[in-house]
């Protein structure tokens, strides 16, 4: 009898809700206390998940969940970073589900 395979799931930070792994964006605080943003989700380091859409980002800095989930305070400069590379990730998203690469 063949097994199931699991789907590891990550709460958002934002909108709180449990969804797929890959379905999500990884902020990540390296080692050096660098904020990054992990499209591949595999960097090193403390690592916060959020949904690819602006509403996620906005409640999860509104909230500080971010910054607590992160153990870290961060700047009005990294934010704005992560915002920028955050739109363009959503942004390529779009247009791969619009070209029907994901189907």
């Amino acid at each position: 009898m063949r097994k199931t395979k699991k789907i590891p799931q990550r709460t958002c930070v934002g909108c709180r809700e449990a969804k797929p792994k890959k379905t999500l964006i990884r902020i990540v605080r390296t080692p050096e206390k660098n904020i990054i943003v992990d499209p591949t989700g595999k960097a090193n380091g403390r690592g916060a998940y959020i949904c690819p859409k602006k509403e996620c980002f906005e409640a999860a800095v509104k909230s500080k969940r971010l910054s607590r989930s992160l153990e870290v305070e961060i700047s009005p400069e990294n934010l704005k970073m992560i915002e920028d590379e955050l739109e363009a990730i959503i942004k390529k998203a779009a247009e791969k589900e619009s070209s029907g690469e994901y189907i």
